[in-house]
């Protein structure tokens, strides 16, 4: 037992890792495994296994256990997720595919759209109409429901999604759908819109809704397995998940609404990176993070990571808004592609070399694993560069064959294109940076940043390797490395608070509000709110945020305006409108006076206070001591092989300086700084590279 320390582990499941983060007190321990994906589990608990030996612990020391992962992402990607149809009402089977109506690129004549989660062979519809002020105009047929139950069985349909015009406003008719189906059908899981995302915007409900009953089963077996797993261990601490938004809530909530759990791994990455943007004091940020499967990029201003009501999964063009699945839930902004370690490269058919989006995850791995993977992967390429360390990968725990990653890359880039090996290698890292610095520059474009005006923070087992070429790429004058940033997005769950936001639709004009009705609303918002959150503070306190998603009356988006955390009264709507305008000119330079407001949506967001680390103080820069090796690295502008410096990042001490070319190694990843940046340790033990003079 461990006497006075408190004991937290974070889990981070990953399309190709699972990285463990051990906290006793102020001690840290990490580890990093691949991924088991036929059974997750095993992963964790042998991770859990492993890094509990380390500290001389046992599971029933731990307090907290925080849970992210990317397996309900994966599932909607990879089309691995329950046989699911959906029940709408009758005249709508087809919003799936009617969607918006608009197409993300106007000039496309065989545009691609993704496929929707239940298709149409799957899509039924019942009698039944709410109008959009609650009132029922057609009863629900119950008879149409139950006679559903036996198509449903007869077509193995393993769970069901049911959305019903304005159930936002009135609910009844689901939830009764809802018993109906789990009466006939039990064990099924059931997907009421009205629960799942109570908003207006017929597809984005309808879509959120199919998506949560599409990976429910997946997440709800998975997460029971693991709960019941945590039990036999005799584990008797908190269990918790991360969400999309950056909080944590329950292991139930998690069960009930999978699909908050969409984005749960990067969300823990933007998480660190807003820590670490605070701690060194940089207000604006631009945060990497790539893994094993995919890249991530955020921007961070002010220490927040900017945020969003909906999120696209599956782009079918992953620059281009509109392209992907709609999930309308509170998720942390930022644009995703599958640039990864594993990642496979290949040469098209216009004879250009491509990279990703289909990764080689950890079954079978990049080629140099020595699993059976046959196609290259980035990290062939790196390996091959001479970037990784091929007998201390993962602290040594996976030995990699930097003759396999040569193979690999001649048969599938070298020989089409009449390359050696080693420009294959070169090739392929380039093309993911240029990837990665392409997304950069769409995401700063879309929010009227300039993406050189920021600081680049790298996390992941993989970004650190490609940051400094990203940033040459993108402008970028300074890039920081922190500590344990193999495994970012895990420490990133430590310091996410217990939060949960609701968000609601009610239509009110500002000319005609009714301030009782929306104040009791916000009211029963905030206890729901605050119950999900409580159970889990132990105590400590829960702030309330709430606002209101305004417009001007006719257009077509709204902007989230900050309300006061009591009742309104008649005297609030001047501050409202002032408040609107303002942000409104702020954002297209000019308001429109005058002009009716509308508010459509409402939030509540119930959260405990997040610990915010101490500013770190300025080192004294000194020449770092001897290199403990060096690399043979194939620099491909110069098309020679140059040795360069290896450090060991635990042998620098602060303020330990090094000039690139150079590695530096440590368990968890590698850091490539490239001759274009020296490099530097902080007092908090960041690799910060900053662009040498010209």
């Amino acid at each position: 037992m461990l006497e006075g320390a408190e004991v937290r582990l974070a889990v981070d499941i990953g399309g190709t890792f699972t990285d463990i983060v051990l906290d006793v007190g102020q001690d840290r321990k990490t580890r990093k495994l691949l991924t088991t994906p036929q059974r997750p589990e095993r992963a964790v608990l042998d991770g859990m296994r492993l890094i509990l030996a380390d500290a001389r612990a046992h599971i029933s020391d731990i307090d907290v256990f925080i849970h992210g992962t990317t397996l309900a992402t994966n599932a909607i990607i990879e089309r691995r997720g329950a046989k699911t149809a959906l029940i709408a009402t009758e005249g709508f089977r087809d919003v799936l595919d009617i969607g918006t109506e608009s197409r993300y690129d106007q000039y496309d004549l065989s545009i691609d759209k993704p496929k929707p989660l239940a298709p149409r062979s799957l899509r039924f519809t019942v009698p039944e109409r709410i109008d959009a002020h609650g009132a029922v105009r057609l009863p629900l047929d119950e008879a149409a429901v139950r006679a559903l139950a036996p198509r449903l069985r007869a077509l193995n349909v393993e769970s069901v999604a049911v959305a019903f015009l304005h159930s936002y406003a009135n609910p009844e008719h689901e939830r009764r759908t809802a018993a109906i189906i789990s009466e006939e059908m039990p064990g099924i899981s059931v997907t009421v819109s009205s629960a799942v995302c109570p908003e207006i915007r017929e597809y984005e409900r309808t879509s959120t809704a199919v998506a949560n009953a599409y990976v429910q089963p997946l997440i709800d077996g998975y997460l029971a397995r693991m709960s019941d797993a945590l039990q036999v261990e005799q584990y008797r601490g908190a269990i918790y998940l991360v969400t999309s938004g950056g909080g944590v809530t329950s292991i139930e909530t998690a069960r009930r609404f999978p699909v908050r759990l969409v984005e749960s791994g990067p969300a823990g990455g933007a998480i660190f990176a807003a820590q670490i943007a605070a701690r060194l004091g940089e207000s604006k940020v631009l945060s990497f993070d790539m893994g094993g499967t995919t890249a991530k990029i955020c921007l961070i201003e002010k220490y927040q990571p900017e945020t969003s009501r909906v999120f696209e999964v599956d782009r079918a063009a992953r620059f281009l808004k509109g392209s992907g699945l709609p999930v309308r839930i509170p998720v942390i902004e930022m644009v995703e592609i599958g640039a990864g370690g594993g990642s496979i490269a290949h040469v098209d058919a216009m004879k250009r070399v491509t990279v990703g989006p289909e990764s080689a995850s950890s079954e079978p791995g990049p080629a140099c694993y020595g699993r059976g993977g046959l196609r290259p992967a980035v990290t062939d390429a790196d390996v091959a560069l001479g970037m990784i360390d091929p007998d201390d990968f993962a602290g040594g725990t996976i030995k990699l064959d930097p003759e396999l990653s040569k193979q690999a890359l001649l048969r599938a880039v070298g020989e089409p294109l009449g390359l050696s090996a080693e420009t294959a290698a070169y090739a392929v890292h380039e093309v993911v940076c240029e990837n990665m610095a392409s997304a950069a520059r769409v995401h700063a474009v879309e929010r009227g940043e300039i993406v050189g005006q920021h600081t680049l923070i790298a996390f992941g087992g993989a970004a650190p390797l490609h940051a400094a070429r990203v940033a040459e790429k993108i402008g970028v004058s300074r890039v920081i490395v922190p500590s344990n940033a193999g495994v970012g997005s895990a420490v990133g769950f430590l310091a996410a608070p217990i939060a949960y936001e609701l968000v609601r639709s009610r239509h009110v004009r500002l000319d005609d509000f009714d301030t009782d009705g929306v104040s009791d609303l916000l009211q029963e918002m905030v206890t729901e709110a605050r119950a999900l959150v409580e159970t889990g503070a132990a105590g400590a306190p829960v702030r309330e945020r709430r606002a209101a998603f305004m417009r001007y009356v006719g257009q077509g988006h709204e902007i989230s305006i900050e309300l006061p955390n009591r009742r309104l009264a008649t005297a609030d709507l001047a501050g409202l409108r002032q408040k609107f305008e303002a942000d409104y000119a702020a954002m297209f330079e000019r308001s429109i006076p005058g002009a009716a407001i509308e508010v459509l949506s409402w939030s509540v967001l119930a959260t405990t206070e997040a610990r915010n680390p101490a500013i770190v103080a300025a080192v004294t820069r000194k020449p770092a001591g001897k290199a403990t090796g060096s690399r043979k690295f194939f620099d491909g502008r110069a098309g020679e092989v140059i040795e360069i410096p290896l450090y060991r990042r635990e042998d620098m001490a602060p303020g330990a300086t090094i000039a690139g070319p150079a590695v530096i190694a440590e368990d968890e990843t590698s850091t490539f700084v490239s001759n274009s940046f020296d490099a530097h340790i902080d007092g908090a033990g960041s690799i910060v590279m900053e662009r040498k003079a010209a």
